[in-house]
């Protein structure tokens, strides 16, 4: 079963844990349950995305503190932490620390796995961008010096003509630079090339 798609659940009541792996699994999202974080980051200590329900008192390491760890190892997890305590300011603190959501027990089984459809859609977005961005990077690795710099002119919208200039060359080496680039990196226009420049920089939107 792929990690981005399995849900760990992380509560020290037996019941709580069995009960969202069924509800999960009714609507065929695959789950795997844990009684503590500790156990969690044991059995799972290269996860990369996916989504972690946790209860914010457990035993051990808390579901704030595990939040903490996630956030700072950098790994793509969407976090909902749940609790039996309406706790306002204690859920600004969750969401301020990086939470995807916030729900108080009893859980509203809708409102639980729409919260689990949201983080899985924004987990999965995200690795897509960072496989687009990697596979960027890579293809432009393969300029040469020369035909990076034509290149960063023309991400800036200069003309043809002002680079030539500003690299003291003729305006048709710097179309014969452009066209080499392009077969380089393989795209088939200039738009699809200044995307693809932006969004190995990571300025693409």
């Amino acid at each position: 079963m792929a990690d981005e798609r399995l849900v760990h659940v992380i509560d020290d009541d037996e019941t709580v844990r069995d009960s969202l792996a069924v509800l999960l699994s009714s609507v065929g999202i695959p789950s795997r349950v844990y009684a503590s974080a500790d156990l969690f980051l044991s059995a799972c200590p290269d996860l990369k995305s996916g989504c972690v329900i946790a209860d914010v008192r457990l035993p051990g390491k808390s579901g704030l503190e595990l939040l903490a760890d996630l956030t700072q190892l950098g790994r793509t997890v969407s976090v909902i932490l749940i609790t039996g305590h309406a706790d306002v300011p204690l859920a600004v603190q969750a969401m301020k620390q990086g939470a995807d959501d916030f729900i108080v027990k009893p859980l509203d089984g809708e409102l639980l796995i729409a919260a689990v459809r949201a983080g899985l859609s924004k987990v999965h977005d995200h690795d897509e961008q960072e496989a687009e961005r990697a596979d960027a990077v890579k293809r432009l690795a393969h300029l040469s010096p020369r035909e990076r710099e034509v290149l960063d002119g023309l991400v800036l919208g200069k003309p043809n003509k002002v680079i030539a200039f500003e690299l003291n060359i003729s305006p048709r080496t710097v179309e014969i630079y452009r066209a080499n680039v392009m077969q380089k990196v393989q795209v088939a226009s200039l738009s699809k090339l200044i995307r693809l420049t932006l969004l190995a920089t990571g300025r693409a939107q």
